[in-house]
């Protein structure tokens, strides 16, 4: 059986809205939660020097997510990011990129989002089934 996660109906409205809003270029964000419930979601500035086809999230944001969850904050699980022209499935820029975390990565394409975890061996993605709902602890 496959992995499964479950997100949080409005915030996984909001980044497809998000990403719908910038036609022209890969929006990315932080992903908050559980291993198997994302329950909020921050939007990033993309620092990437072409944002139209790559993306980066701002250090500065992504440093200070990892110090408040140490100081008892929400946890960081993984990352969300578009492609504006392309499928909601890892890239192969994103799998040059994946780090060997088993961290998430949603990824928003054609007005769908799609939900992957990073191997822990590095060697790209495996899908996860996304069900959205409208939050993580009701059934």
């Amino acid at each position: 059986m496959g992995m499964k996660a479950r997100i949080s109906r409005p915030v996984l409205q909001r980044i497809i809205a998000d990403a719908a809003a910038f036609p022209g270029e890969e929006i990315c964000g932080l992903l908050f939660g559980a291993p198997q419930c994302i329950d909020a979601a921050k939007p990033c500035a993309n620092v990437a020097a072409d944002r139209s086809d790559s993306f980066e999230i701002d250090p500065a944001a992504l440093l200070a997510a990892h110090k408040a969850a140490r100081a008892g904050g929400p946890r960081v699980v993984g990352h969300y990011h578009s492609h504006p022209n392309g499928l909601p499935r890892p890239s192969p820029r994103d799998v040059l990129a994946a780090a060997p975390d088993g961290a998430y990565w949603l990824i928003v394409g054609g007005g769908e989002a799609r939900l992957w975890r990073a191997r822990i061996d590095g060697q790209g993605f495996d899908p996860v089934e996304l069900e959205a709902a409208p939050g993580c602890a009701q059934g």
